[in-house]
């Protein structure tokens, strides 16, 4: 029976080498029945290497709706993005995170007087990526995002950025000219003499090739008089023809987008709002603030005004949208419609959650100083993230999903459902406890982390040592380097795609030790580890609470021969805690292998790239 607000047409199709098992095939009746029930939220309470992507995708299938599934950090958007583009290899799956490599944001420091410009190293492939999603979205209907907690972030305007698409068709009216226009409009640049980039054009007589801002291929349309005669898409390499259309869909190269006939209303705006400020700072004697206020924006009005951009362009969204002071930003979400036409997912949801939660107040702390000292205009307040109440009601029907379901999932859930049996039988990990330093020995865990790596490593395992601090990581990874131990560290300095090469070479055994902090915690799949020691157990704080102990142990729940090493001179509540919870997990476990007389096995996983560079 078809089910309100479902599509017509299954349009997901789910594909994989084996069936739901375990809790699995429990937990997915549950979940699609709370759905057709209307449930707002729903919480999937999975034990690592349970198969809560495999559930999760499942459920997809069956609501058949577009799908926003948000990670919280970039390395499990991208391990995700992989599961679920192999899950759904006939459907469109994205990946949407922030595209800076480096991000140091516009702040000015009153105390000191000091004014830190914004600086940001932007990831062309990303920035790919991103428009490959929204492009999605808007012109079919069968699309999973995975995202960071950046999809709360301002993103221009859906309607503008469809409205403003160029709609190509074959044998349809339309002049050299105004095909040039149309290019320009959308801010693709005209380029006729080097390699052709992505958002480029270059015309030769009759014959237009363009590289959209979301594919790393060139597009060719040859024009037959007045009318379109051909559109073929081209090998950017060999420059030969790899298939034939009969119609295509152009959208801007640029997500903040303005026709001019509002761009000229935005500047009149702009400058009616610049008048007001000026004339506040005036009355009271605050020149200093007007010299500022004033050079900026009429620097950018001009630049606007010209060209239809500028640096910093987002600060202005508010003028140019329309909308109205303390107004909501379109985002990503808006992309998808209306909350009721597509689903929510949150992984990880005790960490993704909090993060959604605080993204506004940061954010705006910041920029009301730089507006209250004439850096910016008070209207690139309006330039932010969603708060949470905004958040929650631009979305849907939600299932969060997490090992360690914090206060707000398990309060708010209309239903809280347990995948704790591992269809491939394995257990959590055995825990040992072993002292920080022993001082009648002088031994400390650093020398017996040595000795248990070259042990496991000597046997073709790999292993995961997670540190306090991200200086710690890095030192400890040279320290291993003296000792001869192939090591690399992993942190958030490190660049996205690079994570993932990371994590790619070390399941492929280019290196056998992986040190980090928090971004080794949730969510990696990692079946070649059979060893974690995690340093300091015994310290204090949520790099060692009950949640990311948890956390941690659960990366070694993949490997049958797994074990799991917490260094602690003491017994906190946390440690406590963390073993009590897993050694119930590990009962519940044991019966049911005993039961169904299943013996645990390693699981087998492609060694894949996450992200396909390119693709």
């Amino acid at each position: 029976m078809k089910k309100a607000g479902w599509f017509g047409v299954f349009m997901f199709k789910l594909k994989a080498k084996f069936k739901p098992a375990g809790d699995q095939p429990e937990a997915i009746k549950k979940l699609i029945k709370g759905v057709d029930k209307g449930f707002r939220y729903q919480t999937l309470l999975g034990v690592t290497g349970s198969g809560k992507t495999f559930t999760v995708a499942n459920v997809i299938e069956k609501i058949n709706k577009p799908t926003l599934v948000i990670a919280p950090n970039k390395t499990l958007a991208a391990q995700l993005y992989r599961e679920y583009k192999d899950f759904f290899p006939e459907n469109k799956v994205c990946y949407f995170v922030s595209y800076y490599d480096y991000y140091q944001p516009e702040a000015y420091l009153p105390v000191s007087d000091t004014y830190i410009q914004k600086e940001a190293m932007i990831n062309d492939e990303i920035d790919r990526l991103r428009h490959e999603a929204t492009s999605a979205l808007l012109s079919r209907k069968d699309v999973i995002i995975v995202a960071s907690v950046s999809c709360i972030y301002n993103l221009g305007v859906p309607g503008k950025y469809l409205e403003t698409s160029i709609k190509i068709e074959k044998g349809k009216p339309i002049t050299r000219g105004d095909l040039i226009r149309q290019f320009i409009r959308i801010y693709f640049e005209r380029n006729n003499i080097a390699v052709l980039k992505r958002g480029q054009f270059r015309v030769r007589g009759d014959v237009f090739e363009f590289m959209p801002a979301s594919e790393d291929v060139i597009y060719r349309i040859i024009l037959d008089g007045q009318k379109t005669g051909k559109i073929a898409k081209v090998d950017p390499i060999t420059r030969k023809e790899i298939g034939e259309l009969e119609e295509l869909a152009i959208f801007p190269s640029k997500h903040f987008i303005t026709p001019v006939p509002e761009r000229e209303r935005a500047v009149s705006d702009i400058k009616k709002e610049l008048r007001e400020r000026l004339a506040y700072f005036k009355k009271n004697n605050l020149y200093l603030e007007i010299e500022r206020l004033e050079k900026r924006t009429r620097e950018d009005l001009e630049m606007i005004r010209r060209v239809g951009y500028c640096h910093g362009i987002e600060n202005y969204s508010r003028h140019l949208s329309g909308k109205l002071a303390g107004e909501a930003p379109d985002t990503l979400l808006a992309y998808f419609g209306q909350p009721d036409e597509f689903l929510t997912v949150i992984d990880e949801s005790h960490l993704a959650v909090p993060q959604i939660r605080g993204m506004f107040e940061g954010d705006r702390s910041r920029k009301q100083i730089l507006a209250e000292h004439g850096w910016r205009l008070p209207s690139a307040l309006d330039n932010r993230p969603l708060n949470f109440k905004e958040f929650q009601a631009r979305i849907g029907q939600v299932i969060f999903t997490s090992a360690t379901p914090a206060e707000f999932e398990a309060k708010n859930s209309e239903q809280v459902i347990e995948q704790i049996i591992r269809p491939t039988g394995l257990i959590d990990p055995e825990i040992y406890v072993r002292p920080v330093y022993n001082e009648k020995t002088n031994y400390s865990q650093i020398d017996d982390v040595v000795k248990e790596i070259e042990k496991t490593a000597a046997k073709k395992g790999r292993v995961m040592v997670t540190t306090l601090t991200k200086k710690m990581s890095e030192e400890l990874s040279d320290y291993f380097a003296k000792k001869k131990i192939k090591s690399r560290y992993m942190h958030s300095d490190i660049k996205t795609l690079e994570r993932a090469d990371i994590l790619m070479d070390f399941r492929k055994g280019e290196f056998d030790v992986l040190v980090g902090i928090n971004l080794l915690r949730e969510g990696l799949d990692l079946p070649e580890v059979e060893l974690v020691a995690i340093l300091d157990a015994d310290s204090m704080g949520f790099l060692r609470n009950q949640t990311s102990l948890i956390q941690t142990i659960g990366r070694a729940a993949r490997n049958s021969k797994a074990r799991v090493i917490l260094y602690a001179d003491r017994m906190t509540d946390a440690l406590k805690a963390a073993v009590s919870e897993t050694e119930r997990r590990r009962k519940i476990q044991i019966a049911y292998n005993k039961k169904h007389k299943i013996t645990p096995k390693t699981i087998i996983k492609d060694v894949q790239r996450f992200i396909d560079v390119g693709s």
